[in-house]
């Protein structure tokens, strides 16, 4: 009987023990003269892994990184004068709008890769005409950060990757990107609506960040 009230003693002195150890920690010194008490947290951070593009509409970084699935138009309307004359034309529509669009790339996993594609050059239907997407160029200037976010050259396909390099290990660029599309004088292309919101126009831009 002694040694079962022993057990049962041990045990419920362990049961009080237990939780104490989840604590911060205590200590008591008694004694005369000078005392130390010392007492001991342990922290811990952890850092998700994050890859943020924003191209137009978007969420409102930093703030807030979130998906948002708008796609911004940018349109083209040149005047006859321009078509004679060639040039650059502004575009119309962007986030910023005047063609003009918000670029930004976040990212905590060291080097970003920014590319940008598309199905192809733009055509006009059933005409069978096209327009190539080096004709429109995309000029970037400063905007929130000091890095200028660069502009991928749009091409009838995949475009060639811009590197992104981080400072320690991070990547925040951002930008204002302006689209013009460019006319040849004598050479303006034969009367139609090319590209658009038709999937088989090719007239959407798919950009497309990465970490190596």
């Amino acid at each position: 009987m002694r040694t079962s009230i022993v057990v049962r003693s041990l045990v419920a002195a362990a049961g009080v023990a237990i939780p104490l150890l989840a604590q911060a920690g205590s200590s008591v010194q008694t004694g005369a003269g000078a005392l130390t008490a010392t007492a001991q947290v342990q922290f811990a951070i952890t850092i998700p892994q994050v890859l943020y593009l924003r191209v137009g509409t978007g969420s409102a970084y930093p703030g807030t990184l979130a998906s948002n699935p708008a796609i911004d138009s940018i349109t083209f309307t040149p005047t006859v004068a321009q078509l004679a004359a060639g040039g650059p034309v502004a575009g119309v529509g962007g986030d910023l709008t005047g063609g003009v669009e918000t670029a930004a790339v976040i990212g905590n996993g060291g080097t970003v890769l920014l590319g940008a594609s598309t199905p192809g050059a733009m055509n006009d239907g059933a005409a069978g005409d096209t327009i190539n997407w080096s004709s429109i160029t995309t000029a970037s200037t400063p905007f929130n950060t000091g890095t200028a976010l660069p502009a991928p050259v749009l091409a009838n396909g995949a475009s060639a990757n811009l590197t992104l390099n981080p400072v320690a290990k991070t990547v925040y660029e951002d930008a204002k990107w302006t689209y013009t599309y460019n006319l040849v004088a004598g050479n303006a292309p034969a009367a139609g609506n090319y590209g658009g919101a038709t999937a088989a126009q090719n007239g959407l831009v798919t950009y497309t960040a990465s970490m190596p």
